[in-house]
């Protein structure tokens, strides 16, 4: 199964909507639109989870398709990365190499 991601939707669709016209190409097992968590409007995406092959025929067909007056983007969904840093801090400044003596102390 593979999800995938729906962009530029229209704001007045429903996953009603969506999940007829993936459904054209395949059996669609779930349809999500994200909504806005403080206004409660739509986005403007969602993520449609379909059969691999169901999946792949959508994208193609329906990438770029107008659904509102809106061309759609349909590709693969790429996996959230969790955590939300770079490691963290790792350049402690050891002043090395700096004139000697101590001098090359950094300052924050």
């Amino acid at each position: 199964m593979k999800k995938l991601y729906v962009g530029n939707l229209p704001f007045t669709a429903t996953e009603d909507e969506v999940r007829d016209l993936f459904s054209q190409h395949g059996t669609v097992h779930s349809v999500a639109l994200i909504m806005d968590r403080e206004t409660g409007r739509p986005r403007g995406f969602g993520f449609v989870e379909m059969d691999d092959e169901a999946a792949m025929a959508a994208i193609q067909a329906l990438d770029g398709a107008e659904m509102g007056g809106r061309p759609l983007r349909v590709n693969e969904a790429q996996e959230r990365r969790s955590g939300g840093g770079g490691g963290g801090g790792g350049y402690r400044g050891g002043g090395g190499g700096r004139g000697g003596g101590g001098g090359g102390r950094d300052r924050w």
